[in-house]
């Protein structure tokens, strides 16, 4: 069975690469969730198990809710099941303004990937490689996916009608996506596992690949 997986906002296929064997999608070319999706459907196998990590996530709930036949498993990844609130929607225009403008780095810099991930010997180099993907992606790549995240639909009712073998995995130390994101998600899933990765905040595929890698591997087997 392939295992497709979907990026985090301003990542590509980096983010998975010390992860199991996989086809990494992209979703860089809409401006709303459900296109997105649409488009990964349109590249993906017939049925396939689907991986995703924050806005990767986020786009993986929205293919279960347009097509769960598809979808063998799923891994939801420091990710969000409900809609934007409006404090973080704010946010968002000036986010695109400055980026359009020609400040993607100072963005990506200033106001993300900075809060995203836990201390350890490795955090600077996950941050370039970070930072490193969102300019070779582009700041008309993070004005879409901006655009695509501040009006995506609450899935919470999608969650709750999935019954397929779900894995829901976030690093201890996530601020941007709390743990309680991740009990609300298990909870709505019937017999979905919860699995945290210790010393890993956001970005776990990369912060402590060897122990995501294995929680990966047990919910593919």
């Amino acid at each position: 069975m392939t295992l497709v997986c979907l990026a985090g906002m301003m990542c590509d296929g980096r983010l998975y690469e010390h992860m199991p064997p996989h086809i990494c999608l992209p979703i860089t070319d809409h401006d709303t969730v459900e296109a997105l999706a649409a488009q990964v459907l349109a590249d993906a196998p017939e049925t396939f198990a689907l991986a995703g990590l924050s806005m990767g996530g986020i786009v993986a709930m929205q293919i279960i809710a347009q097509a769960p036949k598809r979808v063998t498993k799923l891994c939801l990844m420091d990710t969000n099941a409900e809609a934007e609130r409006d404090h973080i929607k704010a946010l968002r225009q000036p986010q695109i303004e400055k980026a359009l403008a020609g400040n993607l780095r100072s963005v990506m810099r200033d106001e993300m990937k900075p809060n995203y991930l836990a201390d350890g010997p490795h955090r600077e180099a996950v941050l370039d490689l970070c930072m490193d993907m969102a300019l070779d992606l582009g700041p008309q790549v993070f004005a879409r996916q901006s655009r695509a995240l501040a009006e995506r639909p609450d899935q919470k009712e999608t969650l709750r009608e999935w019954t397929k073998p779900t894995l829901i995995l976030t690093g201890a130390e996530d601020r941007l996506c709390p743990m309680h994101r991740h009990t609300l998600m298990a909870d709505l899933i019937p017999h979905a596992t919860l699995t945290v990765i210790e010393g890993a905040g956001h970005l776990p595929t990369l912060e402590q690949p060897d122990a995501t890698r294995a929680a990966l591997k047990g919910w593919l087997a």
